[in-house]
């Protein structure tokens, strides 16, 4: 009986260094919208431009203090706006770094924080355009409101939350994968 045996070489890994400056490689998990990518800075200023421009639209009409849904939507906004802009300051500094943000305790924390003020925002839109429509449609009380500055802020609004719910989303889908 003739049989061969297979001999095992060790073979060397080549040296990876060749004196060149090479960034990290991304991983698999990096995906485009979660924590520390320029997805998800991009994700983050979007949150910020839209909940900023809802808070500053609905606190420069006079009469939002009288009904409390537009508190509610100042509020709310304030609050992304704060969020987006915090998370916005990390995302900078882990991509300067050239970091990925894929902790455990961090993501759960931005998803937790994510899924707070995105909720809190889209309850702030839906309730302000509630309050709209009664003004509008059934009131029939435009003339006398600023009824084009609170359609406008609480559409920022929805549009933020529009921006806020992939940010929710992937967080929620890398902290459930693991």
């Amino acid at each position: 009986m003739n049989v061969s045996h297979p001999s095992v070489h060790p073979v060397e890994d080549p040296p990876t260094t060749d004196g060149g400056n090479h960034p990290p490689r991304v991983r698999m998990k990096d995906i485009q919208g979660m924590p520390g990518t320029p997805g998800g800075l991009t994700l983050r200023i979007c949150q910020l431009i839209f909940a900023v421009a809802a808070l500053s639209v609905m606190a420069t009409t006079s009469d939002f203090p009288s009904v409390t849904a537009f508190c509610f939507l100042v509020a709310a906004a304030g609050l992304q706006s704060m969020w987006s802009l915090l998370l916005a300051i990390v995302d900078i500094y882990a991509l300067l770094v050239m970091r990925t943000l894929q902790n455990n305790r961090i993501v759960s924390l931005f998803a937790v924080g994510d899924g707070i003020t995105s909720t809190l925002t889209f309850a702030a839109a839906c309730a302000s355009a509630g309050i709209t429509v009664l003004i509008d449609n059934d009131l029939q009380g435009c003339a006398e409101n600023h009824c084009v500055q609170f359609e406008t802020a609480t559409a920022m609004a929805f549009i933020s939350w529009f921006a806020a719910l992939p940010s929710f989303l992937l967080n929620f889908w890398s902290l459930a994968s693991r």
